[in-house]
């Protein structure tokens, strides 16, 4: 009887402890994405900005636009002549990831 519960008891805090490393795993993952999404929006505003992407849409709206078919969305987008600085965010599991990105041509 001892046997089934030690055993029982070991089962229970590894299925913890796997469940806690799926979360953990999910959240890297969706701060990667996040992260490359915000850059995607970034270079996108920027080309558009640079005139080297014809759009319809200004250079924000194209950038909303490239993070939202990455799963984020812009909390904040400024274009400043050539370069172009993007917040984005998405959500996993209630928490939310947020990056921010800039593109242009370097700084002098």
């Amino acid at each position: 009887m001892a046997g089934t519960a030690l055993a029982a008891g070991v089962l229970t805090v590894a299925a913890a402890l796997s469940l806690s490393l799926a979360a953990v795993g999910g959240a890297a993952v969706t701060a990667q994405r996040t992260a490359g999404a915000a850059d995607a929006a970034a270079l996108a505003a920027a080309d558009v900005a640079s005139g080297a992407v014809a759009a319809g849409d200004d250079a924000c709206a194209v950038a909303a636009r490239v993070a939202a078919a990455s799963g984020a969305r812009v909390l904040e987008c400024g274009v400043d002549g050539l370069t172009a600085t993007v917040t984005v965010s998405s959500a996993y599991a209630g928490l939310f990831a947020v990056a921010r990105a800039r593109a242009g041509p370097p700084q002098t």
